[in-house]
């Protein structure tokens, strides 16, 4: 079943999704997907389905001024994406159970990492194809940072789409810091591709090294990225539920 939410986060209204099998819920899954994207991006979406086919519950949400959500895209930082998972995890304590599981896609990814231990309901961390540190993403605009940083703004070609970029973003992801990774208290899962063109296993990599037991990694062999093939988020999917049972008991 395919439900339609609004719940608040830093006096905006972020739009969600969640998705719930037929059977029993094994748990609720809480996903954050890939920077500048949305909710009903493909890999979520068919991570999702797959999710729920295995008998969890998945969330997913626009961040603040994406998709469906209210807001200013511009006036976003990582900091506020982090806020806004927080808020999204509390709307499910709230409205059905609190997540166990933490899925995070690309920069997702880095953001479930950052926000995990303020949550501790949550047993388990999922990141695919994450950046170990979150300004991984500034590369992105290497050709506008100096006008960034002497005009404060800049406007930015993404993928297909225009953003605008402030010098407020930049600063918040250069002041990131990764020692939260080694301070998770989770079991960590860490998926990655080694022919990701986007970011390199190498960050996989330092995510591993830096996080405590237990953790695991898994190669995604001839995945790219944003997992484009249909049958590559159904491995993912599959592997997530296998690993989960170990943390999270079946109902």
């Amino acid at each position: 079943m395919r439900t339609k939410v609004e719940f608040p986060s830093q006096d905006q209204y972020l739009a969600g999704l969640l998705e719930t099998p037929e059977q029993k819920i094994r748990a609720y899954v809480l996903f954050a997907h890939c920077f500048t994207c949305g909710k009903d991006v493909a890999a979520a979406s068919r991570i999702s389905r797959f999710l729920v086919q295995h008998g969890f519950a998945v969330f997913r949400f626009d961040f603040t001024g994406l998709g469906n959500s209210d807001g200013d895209f511009a006036n976003t930082n990582f900091s506020s994406n982090t806020e806004d998972l927080v808020s999204a995890a509390y709307f499910l304590e709230q409205n059905y159970e609190a997540p166990q599981l933490l899925i995070g896609h690309s920069l997702g990814g880095a953001a479930v990492l950052a926000m995990a231990s303020q949550l501790p309901k949550v047993k388990g961390v999922v990141t695919i194809g994450a950046p170990y540190e979150a300004s991984h993403v500034i590369h992105n605009f290497d050709a506008h940072l100096e006008k960034i940083d002497q005009s404060g703004s800049a406007k930015v070609s993404l993928g297909s789409r225009e953003f605008t970029i402030k010098k407020q973003f930049l600063d918040d992801l250069r002041n990131q810091t990764t020692e939260h990774i080694q301070h998770l208290n989770k079991a960590l899962l860490v998926l990655h591709s080694p022919i990701d063109l986007t970011v390199d296993i190498s960050d996989a990599e330092k995510i591993y090294k830096a996080a405590k037991h237990p953790k695991s990694f898994v190669s995604l062999d001839t995945a790219d990225h944003l997992l484009s093939k249909s049958i590559d988020s159904e491995y993912v999917a599959q592997t997530i539920s296998g690993w989960a049972s170990r943390y999270i008991p079946s109902p």
